[in-house]
């Protein structure tokens, strides 16, 4: 099976991918001023706001979802394109490695940051974040690498094995373009094994685990979204089907969400996560959609936007750690300093992208190749492997 690597939908969903990759910025720029404890996050003594909790509630429900999704669709692109020792050499290459060099290298940056900033808030929090060891005890943002590597791994071992058997590779292909043009009622089956995930998990939402030991239910879970992406890639001339309604979906999603967050103690926690696990797949359909009917076509800006997002989710946790510390008497708002912060990790982030990256061996290490610090042009390569 062959695919163009001009296909204007490939720019779509690269695009998704980046976003989904820069929203970790905001997301982890809410947790000193979000209501209530968290075990590894000092909290702001000055400046709370339920606010905070909502942007990373909403973020949170669909972010690492599609992320997974979006992996696993270029993951098949990878493995029937460019061939199965081809996908493992590139995900070793992409994944693992940059995992371990960037957990090393990141552990005691992150460590400083956030001991700076406990130490600045007068508070405590877990000395697993505060305590320098030899080695990380946890995998900090970088579990979703982790995850993924099982997941590469369990992706390639079935898609030999269907190769084995093209009756019950027809079949499951069969299978999901009768559902997606039912998709209301595809909606309603992906939102039900979710939530018997959830419950499996016991959690309203799908946990977020920085252990080195592998949480089963969550990785099925992701798996879930991934396998989802690896079969649409199969399927990929559905992705025009995806305009239909999108942006209906991705409104009903922000709507339902919304209400669930302010009835959250009337309902509560079965209602509450049977209602997570049907926006998920909301916002799902809802922003391919989006994307494919904005992002389409190429663009410089994008591209670049895409090819930096890698650098910038790997160092922007100790920046979102580290700055809160240095803001604590400030006398504005916390949706003002939860700005600043974001502001501030954006542009050191691009900043030493540019500078010290793109052009470098850095960014041949985690993107396979070195890019001229101009904007790239239409003509050049435009699918992205790294995940």
């Amino acid at each position: 099976m062959k695919i163009s690597p001009k296909t204007e939908r490939i720019h779509a969903l690269d695009a998704l991918r980046a976003v989904m990759m820069m929203l970790g910025i905001v997301l982890h720029a809410t947790e000193p001023y979000s209501l209530g404890t968290d075990a590894f996050w000092p909290k702001d003594p000055h400046s709370r706001s339920a606010l905070m909790n909502y942007i990373f509630g909403i973020i949170h429900v669909f972010r690492m979802p599609i992320f997974f999704l979006i992996a696993g669709f270029f993951g098949a692109l990878l493995y029937y394109e460019r061939g199965p020792k081809s996908m493992l050499k590139n995900r070793f290459s992409r994944v693992v490695l940059p995992f371990f060099v960037f957990l090393l290298f990141l552990h005691p940056i992150i460590v400083s940051a956030f001991s700076f900033t406990e130490s600045a808030f007068e508070t405590k929090v877990s000395p697993i974040v505060t305590t320098l060891s030899v080695l990380p005890r946890i995998t900090y943002h970088l579990w979703f690498l982790y995850y993924l590597i099982f997941i590469t791994v369990l992706s390639f071992g079935l898609a030999t094995c269907m190769r084995r058997i093209p009756s019950v590779s027809r079949f499951v292909q069969r299978s999901f373009n009768w559902l997606m043009r039912r998709r209301l009622f595809f909606i309603l089956t992906l939102s039900i094994v979710v939530f018997a995930l959830l419950v499996w998990m016991w959690d309203t939402w799908i946990s977020t685990s920085v252990s080195f030991t592998p949480n089963l239910p969550v990785l099925v879970a992701y798996s879930v979204f991934y396998f989802f992406g690896w079969v649409l890639f199969k399927s990929r001339g559905l992705l025009d089907s995806f305009l239909k309604f999108d942006r209906q979906y991705l409104g009903l999603a922000v709507l339902v969400f919304t209400g669930k967050e302010i009835y959250h103690s009337a309902m509560g926690d079965v209602v509450y996560g049977a209602l997570n696990a049907i926006v998920v797949w909301f916002f799902v359909f809802g922003f391919i959609g989006v994307f494919m009917r904005m992002f389409s076509n190429h663009s410089s800006s994008l591209r670049y936007i895409s090819d930096a997002s890698y650098w910038v989710y790997l160092i922007h946790l100790p920046l979102t750690g580290f700055i809160p510390g240095l803001l604590v008497d400030l006398p504005v708002s916390a949706f003002v300093k939860f700005l600043i912060v974001v502001a501030l990790t954006t542009v050191f982030s691009f900043a030493t992208y540019h500078t010290l990256v793109r052009g470098t061996f850095i960014g041949k290490f985690l993107n396979g190749r070195k890019y001229p610090t101009r904007l790239v042009s239409e003509n050049e390569p435009k699918v992205s492997s790294r995940f």
